[in-house]
């Protein structure tokens, strides 16, 4: 599995904006191959957003899709960093680095 996990700044309300993400880019996200799970934070003003995909390149095609819903939804709101990575163990998806071994 693996995680795309995004940071973004933003000029309004943080819990708005996450109220928005989960009534529009989750149903985006979970309408999209690979989908698992889906996550938003705040820290200090700042969002962040992580998603969990089956592969690498679902991941990387959520990208786009994102950043088109946002760019159309979410005008202020601003992409500062997108990154992707191996999801190494989970105990939220039942992942581990056991061999075998289910969280």
């Amino acid at each position: 599995m693996f995680a795309r996990m995004v940071r973004y700044s933003t000029t309004s309300d943080v819990r708005d904006q996450a109220q928005r993400a989960e009534e529009g880019v989750l149903p985006l996200f979970e309408s999209l191959p690979g989908f698992k799970a889906y996550s938003v934070a705040d820290s200090d003003g700042e969002i962040f957003s992580m998603s969990v995909w089956e592969t690498r390149e679902q991941a990387e095609a959520a990208s786009a899709s994102a950043a088109e819903w946002v760019a159309e939804n979410m005008p202020e709101i601003t992409l500062e960093e997108a990154r992707y990575g191996e999801i190494l163990f989970s105990t939220l998806l039942g992942v581990s680095t056991k061999t075998g071994a289910t969280v």
